[in-house]
């Protein structure tokens, strides 16, 4: 184990005095004394706290940009391997480098091989001549190298999933579902050979499954009763015996009768040919949000997927209780396959009043899960009109023992000057449906958002690392 450093100062007969701790052996820093080492000690000194102020009050880095400098970027996913490389995934608006012949958005792959501490340049994955949306990318648990991506293109029409096996460099593509109806809000997940991407038509919510490593794909509708509406993808999973499960929220139309949504978790235990669905929670229609022009459940329910090592799974999703009330963070986990369910739990120490959302989750180890969120209670601020903008943050936890109880809560969204919709205590508003976090080679937290001006534009990428 490597030995621990801290800096201490107390008070030695009337004076401040620095006691430099390297392991078990201190060193202290008396004024009007010399030291052999104390150059080198108040050099380490210097070093500890810089490092300390880098990491800010939270244990996490200052939030900086990442991906393009120029144009839009949002709706972010993260996957993390055991080599050091992490891997961010994401729709490019407006140009893309050296790429003159790529739509808008054109899905984007940004690199790093040494845990996020240098990155190299942004580049297409896949060049296409009509938009590209919804970008969703994973390591496989199995050998914990080898990548998988999905998006949507062809207008929404095709859901593509792509490989690589030399940690990015080079991909291979295939079309996990060619519909003749607009597709929305894929979801990936993977181990070894078995590949299921889950994804919605209206209220229909289909599964492909692939179980030659994503060349070959076939598709089934998991819920063949659903009401008119619309059925949102918001998280997989396959666990270690190889059964494999999806979150989702069916949201009714208002003509409609009944919830406005519901959240299912859906199961499979042979493969992806058959599938149980089991109601996790219940919510009413989400907050409006027309002011920062949003589209119709934005800030509505929706929910997160993982699973450790050790085979239990881990749920995060958002609700609401009343039409248009604020939401709340909501956590549960499961040890029987998703047959039963833990009561659900209220993650936030945000008050009642504070919108929340866009959960994010994250598992490795037996007991060790990861969660973030969006929420409000940073307050408000008045826009040209007069109307009330509420400010954003991004939250985070973690649990070592399966969420029996979790760390304080750590503001990741930091200031940072230059940008209309950053403000000293939060952001105007969360840029895309979701964004991700994993866990690197080291074990630090990854995560990257969006944060923009409204729903339209600006906005941009923002990353953090740390415990």
């Amino acid at each position: 184990m490597a030995a621990q450093t801290t800096l201490t100062l107390i008070r030695n007969e009337g004076k401040v005095q620095a006691v430099y701790i390297f392991g078990e052996k201190a060193l202290a820093l008396i004024p009007g004394r010399r030291n052999p080492f104390q150059k080198y000690a108040i050099f380490l000194c210097a070093l500890l706290g810089l490092t300390q102020i880098a990491m800010g009050a939270s244990g996490f880095t200052p939030q900086r940009r990442v991906g393009g400098a120029a144009g839009d970027q949002w709706e972010p996913a993260m996957a993390a391997d055991p080599h050091g490389h992490v891997y961010i995934l994401y729709p490019q608006y407006g140009p893309t480098a050296n790429c003159p012949r790529c739509s808008i958005p054109a899905i984007t792959l940004l690199v790093s091989d040494d845990n996020g501490v240098s990155w190299h340049a942004s580049r297409p994955l896949l060049p296409y001549p009509t938009g590209q949306f919804d970008p969703q990318i994973v390591v496989d648990p199995a050998d914990k190298q080898t990548i998988y991506a999905s998006w949507l293109q062809n207008n929404r029409h095709d859901t593509v999933v792509a490989r690589s096996l030399d940690f990015g460099r080079t991909w291979s593509f295939s079309i996990a579902d060619r519909s003749v109806e607009d597709v929305d809000k894929p979801v990936l997940a993977v181990r070894g050979p078995d590949v299921y991407v889950g994804f919605n038509h209206d209220e229909k919510f289909f599964v492909a499954a692939s179980h030659d490593a994503g060349q070959t794909f076939a598709a089934v509708n998991i819920n063949p009763e659903a009401i008119s509406g619309s059925s949102l993808a918001g998280g997989a999973t396959v666990d270690p015996s190889g059964n494999v499960f999806f979150g989702w929220a069916a949201y009714a139309r208002r003509s409609v009768g009944g919830t406005a949504v519901n959240i299912y978790v859906s199961r499979s235990t042979d493969a992806g040919h058959s599938w149980t669905n089991t109601l996790l929670d219940t919510s009413s229609r989400p907050p409006d949000c027309k002011a920062q022009e949003c589209e119709t459940a934005f800030l509505g329910a929706q929910v997160a997927l993982s699973s450790d090592s050790a085979g239990t799974l881990y749920a995060l999703w958002n609700t609401g209780y009343f039409d248009g009330a604020p939401e709340r963070i909501y956590f549960s986990s499961s040890t029987t396959g998703g047959a039963t369910w833990t009561p659900k739990a209220d993650v936030s120490k945000a008050p009642d009043s504070v919108d929340s959302g866009f959960p994010a989750i994250v598992a490795g180890t037996p007991g060790d899960v990861r969660i973030a969120w969006m929420d409000t209670r940073a307050g408000s601020i008045r826009g040209s009109k007069g109307e009330s903008i509420p400010i954003w943050n991004t939250l985070y936890r973690a649990s070592t023992n399966g969420g029996a109880t979790w760390s304080p809560e750590q503001q990741l969204s930091t200031p940072v000057t230059g940008f209309s919709y950053i403000l000293p205590k939060g952001f105007k508003f969360p840029f895309g449906d979701y964004f991700s976090i994993a866990i690197d080679s080291e074990g630090a937290t990854q995560v990257v958002w969006g944060e923009g001006e409204n729903y339209k534009s600006p906005g941009s990428l923002w990353y953090a690392r740390g415990h």
